[in-house]
């Protein structure tokens, strides 16, 4: 096995074929693969459930709207809701890192309401600044670099969700419970301030 990549509801295992055992003397020759799918599935047969650890709450600052979010207004648009509608909704909201996925620490939350569900842009950003809040439908996010993305931009965070020099890197992990927080854009400026000292 080299590496386990988990997904929302599967685990891809990548492995070496070439050194995979040989089936034993007198048995059906099969692929490396089916040998090593048939040891995987060995492994798996004797597990049992075990308790997940208590989630941890993790609150996020966002300046919602204006520079920070230029698509609120046409999320508030699609929904037939005022901008200060769906900030009341998305920070009203307790989401569930799913998975990370797509950059590093960009955590896939669980539990937008279905009131503010929005398609992604028809036509992606080459660059969405670094603590940029999406909603890529059912889903919201944070990008945690400046990257490439089409979900639609509702606010940003000033807090720093990867960097390569904290252990661990991602500020997220699966399993936590996150709620977003309005600030003003001064309160943004000194948390970010405060971030950067």
């Amino acid at each position: 096995m080299i590496e386990l990549v988990p997904a929302f509801a599967s685990v891809a295992v990548h492995y070496d074929p070439v050194r995979v055992p040989e089936s034993p003397p007198g048995a059906r020759r099969q692929s490396a693969y089916e040998r090593f799918a048939e040891a995987m599935n060995s492994a798996l047969a004797d597990l049992s459930e075990s308790a997940l650890p208590a989630a941890r709450e993790v609150t996020i600052p966002v300046c919602y709207g204006g520079q920070y979010g230029p698509d609120l207004a046409d999320v508030a648009t699609a929904h037939e809701l005022t901008p200060d509608d769906v900030v009341r909704l998305h920070s009203g909201a307790t989401y569930a890192v799913y998975m990370l996925g797509f950059a590093p620490g960009f955590a896939y939350l669980g539990g937008l309401p279905e009131a503010i569900a929005t398609p992604r842009r028809p036509e992606p950003r080459m660059a969405v600044p670094a603590g940029s809040v999406g909603i890529g439908g059912s889903q919201t996010g944070v990008y945690p670099l400046m990257s490439p993305g089409g979900w639609q931009l509702i606010g940003r965070t000033p807090l720093r969700l990867f960097d390569a020099r904290r252990d661990p890197p991602a500020m997220l992990a699966a399993g936590d419970r996150v709620h977003f927080t309005s600030v003003t854009p001064d309160e943004f400026q000194r948390v970010a301030s405060a971030v950067t000292a």
